[in-house]
């Protein structure tokens, strides 16, 4: 998860498990490092999937810049296919991806956006992967 150590996630499953909750997914999207950016450490996806629940990597909020725009968050886009790529080699069991026609013109999150049109690409890389990471 953001901002925490992935052995700490421990701690978050069994406030949730306490109350008898047993669906739960976990996300990683990267930590802070330095200022105005964020960078994931790949061993964090099998650290939380030792944990016993589903790990989804967030791949375009990884790419995030908070703040890196001075007035609003930046991002490097281009950066998404790599880590998606990574992570899936790494095992995790699903991908969030924010897609956008254009994302420049996007309202929101736009410069850590894919272009719609390069999804099926990657798609069809990250399944490539999975089917070799689960044989």
């Amino acid at each position: 998860g953001q901002f925490l150590a992935p052995w700490d996630v421990k701690n978050i499953i069994e406030k949730i498990e306490s109350v008898g909750n047993k669906n739960i997914l976990l996300t990683e999207r990267g930590t802070t490092f330095g200022y105005n950016n964020l960078v994931v450490d790949m061993k964090s996806l099998p650290i939380m999937r030792s944990l016993g629940y589903p790990v989804i990597f967030d791949a375009t909020h990884s790419v995030q810049l908070p703040g890196g725009r001075g007035i609003a968050t930046g991002g490097n886009g281009e950066y998404i296919p790599h880590l998606a790529r990574a992570a899936v080699a790494c095992g995790v069991d699903a991908l969030f991806l924010e897609t956008h026609p254009n994302p420049d013109k996007a309202l929101s999150d736009g410069p850590n956006m894919m272009e719609i049109e390069e999804l099926p690409k990657l798609l069809r890389e990250v399944k490539e992967i999975d089917r070799i990471v689960r044989k």
